[in-house]
């Protein structure tokens, strides 16, 4: 009996339904690793979070945020001359209680802020390991020149405004930043992408819009990158290193895809050593308000 090619590709792809066989996966729940969220800023305290790693599956609801803090960690920050210990405080917040490590104020003699072009170290152990992290606060060398608000090209509302800001950058490459803003009693936000080299820039003053800083736990509106007219806007323009960029060019890029089929895995660079996810970031601030006007 002679079949057709068509007939026989027919009787192939019947053939392998059949053998189907449903394939049950049964994932197991990885082991929580310490997560580290660490800075210092010029004039400023060093500040550390502690949290534990949630599974990919978890509710993610205040209640398994409070159990993730870890506390009682022995947490270390040094500057070459001074080790100081960190002690853990608490402070009440709209939703529950937030937990965080910072300087001792019973025993400032060894406590010290942060300082320009600087280095730090940090050293974490709890339980029985240890994880290590180095940052430095790098020099502020590009400058906020001005900033301005103008209204939105296109926009049907006269009362939204753009955040306008000329700078400098100096020659040569390795200049980082990162970018805050406050909106009148607003806490300081970074915007979705808050992170920059001077790749295009470099040596160049130049003029760009600055877009809103978000509350990521907010749903959105189409116009969250502008302002409104008369709002008391802060920049806060920071100065960082090179592992601190990476940490968050990284960390951003997964934000942004999460979700994505076609997106390219990545992976976030931590700085700590020791297994921990996390960064320790100096920062070099420098602030500018102005109010919405036209």
């Amino acid at each position: 009996m002679n079949f057709s090619k068509n007939s026989l590709l027919l009787f192939l792809v019947i053939g392998l339904i059949s053998c189907e066989k449903s394939v049950d996966f049964k994932l197991k729940d990885p082991e929580p690793k310490l997560v580290v969220e660490a800075t210092i800023e010029n004039d400023g305290w060093p500040i550390v979070f502690l949290s534990n790693s949630l599974n990919y599956f978890s509710t993610l609801d205040p209640n398994a945020i409070q159990q993730s803090f870890v506390h009682s960690a022995i947490v270390t920050v040094s500057n070459g001359i001074k080790a100081h210990l960190l002690k853990e405080y608490q402070l009440s917040v709209q939703g529950g209680v937030l937990f965080y490590y910072t300087v001792d104020s019973s025993n400032l003699a060894t406590a010290f802020k942060g300082e320009l072009n600087k280095q730090y170290t940090l050293k974490i152990i709890v339980g029985n390991k240890e994880y290590n992290a180095n940052t430095t606060i790098p020099g502020i060398t590009k400058h906020i020149d001005s900033l301005w608000g103008k209204p939105v090209p296109g926009s049907d509302d006269p009362d939204k405004r753009v955040l306008m800001i000329k700078a400098t950058d100096p020659p040569g490459y390795g200049d980082y930043i990162r970018y805050f803003t406050k909106r009148n009693s607003e806490p300081f936000y970074p915007a979705l992408n808050s992170v920059f080299d001077d790749q295009i820039i470099d040596g160049t003053t130049y003029s760009v819009e600055i877009e809103r800083g978000v509350d990521r736990n907010v749903k959105r509106n189409d116009d969250y990158s502008y302002f409104d007219k008369l709002d008391t806007v802060t920049l806060k323009l920071s100065n960082i290193d090179k592992v601190t960029f990476d940490f968050w060019r990284t960390m951003e890029y997964t934000y942004t895809t999460v979700g994505n089929p076609f997106s390219s895995p990545t992976k976030v660079l931590s700085n700590v050593s020791g297994g921990a996810l996390g960064y320790f970031g100096g920062y070099a601030s420098q602030y500018k308000t102005i109010i919405m006007r036209d």
